[in-house]
């Protein structure tokens, strides 16, 4: 075997090497993604199951207030099924629309002072309060492990292993305008 042969062997392990690093590198950052849509998922998960407990206390009080009530439960439906579809983009829509029912409901609470002071409903909104708060801190973990994700599959030279061996884009989980505005508590008080 000559020198030239064993210079191109060498270089060949190399390029191989290479990209067997590049194909793990992807693999894991893949993983990544999908292990902070699993984080996202537990949350939203108990925050459907903590919602119906809240809606039941509200209702005791808020005897008036059942379009508010019912516009939580839709939303809370629309996340479910998002959800269990792994639909990013519902999701986002109905996240939205979820976070602007339950601002709703809790203002909507302050005109009812029973309930204000009642523990269960205090318990429940912090607990509500405190998964929201995990939601989004998990969401910009999704969205940051997405972004990476998404740029290391059209980096070159991982293009090439990402290609070869179908990794794709993932979807960033965004919420509508809607989603992100105030609660317009004035409004609600005086409807």
């Amino acid at each position: 075997m000559g020198i030239g042969t064993i210079i191109v062997l060498g270089v060949l392990l190399v390029v191989v090497i290479y990209f067997v690093m590049i194909y793990n590198n992807l693999v894991q950052i893949k993983h990544n993604v999908s292990k902070a849509w699993a984080n996202i998922d537990v949350l939203l998960k108990q925050r459907h199951d903590e919602l119906p407990k809240l809606i039941e206390t509200c209702k005791q009080y808020m005897k008036f207030e059942q379009e508010t009530l019912e516009k939580v439960m839709e939303a809370r439906s629309r996340v479910f099924t998002a959800r269990e579809t792994q639909n990013i983009g519902a999701l986002g829509q109905a996240e939205g629309a979820l976070r602007a029912s339950i601002g709703n409901l809790f203002a909507v609470a302050e005109a009812y002072p029973d309930l204000k002071t009642n523990q269960t409903f205090q318990q429940l909104q912090a607990r509500i309060s405190s998964l929201e708060n995990a939601i989004a801190d998990r969401r910009e973990f999704y969205n940051e492990s997405v972004n990476i994700n998404n740029v290391r599959i059209e980096q070159f030279p991982d293009t090439i292993v990402a290609g070869m061996f179908g990794f794709k884009p993932a979807q960033l989980l965004e919420f509508d305008t809607a989603g992100k505005a105030d609660v317009d508590v004035q409004k609600l008080f005086n409807a």
